[in-house]
């Protein structure tokens, strides 16, 4: 699958969750370049009169097929005041159709021997089901109910609503760093269409009205405005006629508008801090813009990213973990979109360890890296990872459908999907140094400080409960007061 980022990551978990420890591995003295040549993935595409890419996969490994429906809608085209729209349709698209009973959907599928689940990122919002391959209809069946007649009533909508802010307060309100990825994005991409996270805003979810939902429906969920790739045990021609059936008669909509986005550089270091009482130990997370997800540099950054924190071996572990011991975890990403991007590297600090502690040393591991770039050693281990990643990221039906959707929408059309590991051999150990000295600015940086909030003083004053320090006539009171009369 591509490399994309999903606050899923964001979208779903905080960032405490994601920078766990990871498994150590044997670090050799000698470490072979990755060489590997994968089987391409066969295809078949096109496009329906209406505009919808259908994108076919036939592979008669095991009876299964996988259906997933690709929407060119996400978070950073909602309305700055409707945030969390393309989030709440996720859930919504459950609800039923004109055609299928409310709250149907979940039991024909799994009925049926399959899976169901969605997702929703910045940039795109996905629908998929996995099952039997002879249940194929049954799946374009709802997904092409849910394009041409999805149910949007005050039902749903207010089901919905309640789901969305339970969700938000259980995995962000109520985690600890549970606000880092809103508190990034809107410090890193203020003033753009990425300063908010598809989780969105539960006040705008409840100040929209049920036509504004209808609204978005109209105005997104579109053929011409999506991808259905399926993937499996399928005959090419005979799914063809089948998509036709399902879709041909669905009409193409306006297009819809795509934002701009246009990123102010800082002028200098940005720090904020972030205090909240649910906050157990220090954190900080040190941030740069970085290119879009389909940028030459994306595959670099994502190489590098491996060298400064992927594992035990990796530079931030290594520093900051084992050898100075001030840090629990270290993290590096590049969280790319379509139309920017940020790097990142975070670390949560021991008990006791100040975010000066913290900050000193990441900056000192990142102007290392700028100055001297990485070994051959840690070149040829960040390939043979990522070698290995591709190479099993397309083992299920599911997977493939998804990359192949994914392809064609993000990376420069669908026969990309075949090009992935090529693109990742084509990175020079040179090249890392590159975009380390062009994106790590020690002048451009968002420094994010998670401090733990200061214990509280113990106070002089007695407790009323023990009576100490009161008069005998304020304990006459106090027991006449919660004291009940005896009956009579």
């Amino acid at each position: 699958m591509f490399r994309t980022i999903v606050l899923a990551c964001a979208l779903s978990l905080p960032l405490s969750a994601v920078a766990q420890k990871k498994k150590n591995e044997a670090t050799p003295a000698t470490i072979p370049a990755a060489k590997s040549t994968l089987k391409p993935l066969a295809f078949t595409e096109y496009d329906l009169p209406n505009g919808l890419h259908v994108i076919l996969h036939e592979n008669h490994a095991a009876p299964v097929v996988a259906t997933y429906v690709l929407y060119h809608v996400g978070s950073k085209d909602e309305r700055s005041d409707r945030t969390g729209f393309a989030h709440f349709f996720e859930h919504l698209m459950f609800e039923g159709s004109d055609n299928i009973p409310r709250a149907k959907i979940d039991k024909l599928i799994s009925g049926a021997g399959g899976i169901l689940n969605a997702s929703t990122s910045f940039d795109r919002t996905d629908y998929f089901f996995s099952l039997p391959s002879n249940q194929l209809k049954l799946a374009l069946w709802i997904e092409s109910e849910r394009m041409m007649h999805n149910r949007i009533d005050e039902t749903g909508v207010e089901t919905q609503r309640k789901v969305v802010k339970e969700e938000r307060r259980m995995r962000y309100d109520n985690q600890p760093y549970g606000s880092l990825y809103e508190k990034l994005c809107g410090l890193v991409f203020k003033d753009t269409p990425y300063s908010w996270t598809p989780i969105g805003s539960v006040q705008y979810i409840d100040q929209a009205k049920i036509e504004e939902f209808r609204e978005f429906w109209k105005q997104y969920y579109l053929p011409n405005n999506a991808t259905l790739a399926i993937a499996g045990d399928i005959n090419i021609e005979e799914t063809k006629k089948l998509v036709a059936d399902y879709f041909g008669g669905i009409a193409k909509g306006t297009p819809p508008p795509r934002p701009t986005v246009k990123v102010t550089p800082p002028t200098g270091p940005q720090i904020l801090d972030v205090k909240e009482d649910k906050t157990p130990l220090p954190a900080s997370l040190h941030a740069w813009h970085a290119c879009t997800m389909n940028d030459p540099d994306s595959y670099a950054l994502d190489l590098l990213a491996n060298v400064m924190a992927s594992g035990r071996s990796s530079r931030l572990y290594r520093r900051l973990v084992d050898k100075e011991q001030v840090a629990l975890n270290a993290e590096a990403f590049p969280m790319l979109f379509e139309k920017s991007g940020v790097l990142g590297v975070f670390a949560t600090g021991q008990r006791g360890v100040t975010l000066e502690q913290l900050d000193k040393l990441i900056t000192e591991e990142v102007e290392k890296v700028k100055s001297e770039g990485v070994s051959e050693e840690e070149f040829a281990k960040a390939l043979n990872q990522k070698e290995d990643e591709i190479s099993n990221e397309n083992g299920t039906m599911l997977a493939r459908a998804k990359s192949l959707a994914n392809a064609h929408l993000f990376h420069g059309g669908t026969a990309g999907v075949n090009k992935e590991l090529e693109r990742y051999l084509a990175v020079k150990r040179a090249d890392l140094q590159r975009v380390a000295k062009k994106y790590f600015a020690a002048d451009k940086v968002y420094i994010l400080h998670y401090p733990p909030p200061e214990p509280k003083a113990e106070s002089d004053e007695s407790d009323p409960a023990d009576g100490k320090g009161q008069s005998e006539e304020d304990l006459r009171k106090r027991k006449r007061a919660v004291i009940p009369p005896v009956k009579k």
